[in-house]
């Protein structure tokens, strides 16, 4: 299911450096047909929550952000995100909220997934499950965008298979619509890079979410789609993935199922920004990025 909505505002800024698509670093990118994307990764409790509203307006300066995308799926004490949270996040900046298998934990969330089209939740769980997994939406420049929210199916929940669902949700959006980017929310970097290059040419980035951890492999595949295998959580880094290192050791230990805790120290942002043409829906550059 497919929604489109208006325009998206952004405040204006500088330029940036970055990878281009020859796959080396480059100089500042202008252009009148250029789409900036920030893509920040799963944002962990209250942790993440402040560390992406501390730096989350520079950011968008900084690099002259037309489209914010951030995964919420962990924004609610670590699992999950609430209709209240969400609505921080729109009232920050925010422009669409990805998510993956933690969007059902909180069921006041559910109701939400069919009230706001900004949040998304994986397109290949069952078409009557709330929510929609594609969004159109203008960018600031007034560009049309999509965005696809895809789930794994390797060491995950199950769902229908996430590359023929892309293709469905790929076939049904209008070919005025260039600019598409697409979350792949999974545990396995072989499927995420399997993702990677069946979409190449297709759509204008695939990036992953789920595992928490940065990876260095930014780059931009031959057919013009920028990828990253995880752009990283949003949250405390003196943690085990996000959770209070203790307790995700003493599970490891001694196998005995018991209650995770979000942590709280050495908050970290971590995303990626992408110029894309918007008259090719090609990427033209790749950046991690991160705030501490």
């Amino acid at each position: 299911m497919q929604v489109q909505i208006g325009e998206a505002t952004r405040p204006s800024g500088a330029t940036t450096q970055a990878f281009n698509s020859s796959g080396v670093r480059g100089g500042a990118l202008e252009s009148p047909t250029s789409v900036k994307i920030l893509f920040i990764g799963d944002t962990v409790a209250r942790a993440g929550r402040s560390i992406v509203h501390e730096h989350l307006h520079l950011l968008q300066t900084e690099h002259a952000v037309d489209l914010t995308i951030l995964n919420c799926e962990n924004a609610a004490s670590g699992f999950g995100v609430t209709p209240k949270i969400a609505d921080e996040f729109f009232d920050w900046g925010v422009d669409v909220l990805t998510s993956g298998n933690h969007i059902w934990d909180k069921k006041e969330i559910l109701p939400y997934l069919n009230e706001n089209p900004r949040i998304l939740r994986p397109a290949n769980y069952p078409a009557d499950n709330p929510g929609r997994g594609t969004l159109i939406l203008k960018t600031r420049t007034g560009n049309e965008a999509a965005v696809l929210n895809l789930q794994g199916r390797v060491f995950m929940p199950p769902t229908d298979d996430p590359f023929r669902v892309a293709d469905r949700e790929l076939a049904d959006l209008p070919p005025r619509v260039k600019v598409i980017f697409v979350d792949m929310h999974a545990e396995a970097t072989s499927e995420k890079v399997a993702m990677g290059w069946y979409l190449d040419g297709r759509v204008s980035a695939v990036i992953g979410s789920h595992t928490h951890i940065p990876t260095a492999d930014e780059t931009i595949l031959p057919g013009g789609t920028a990828y990253q295998t995880d752009a990283g959580m949003s949250g405390p880094f003196m943690s085990v993935i996000g959770v209070i290192k203790e307790g995700a050791i003493r599970r490891f230990m001694t196998q005995i199922p018991d209650k995770l805790e979000s942590a709280s120290l050495d908050a970290r942002l971590n995303g990626v920004v992408i110029d894309v043409d918007s008259t090719s829906g090609k990427a033209r550059s790749i950046e991690r990025v991160q705030r501490r």
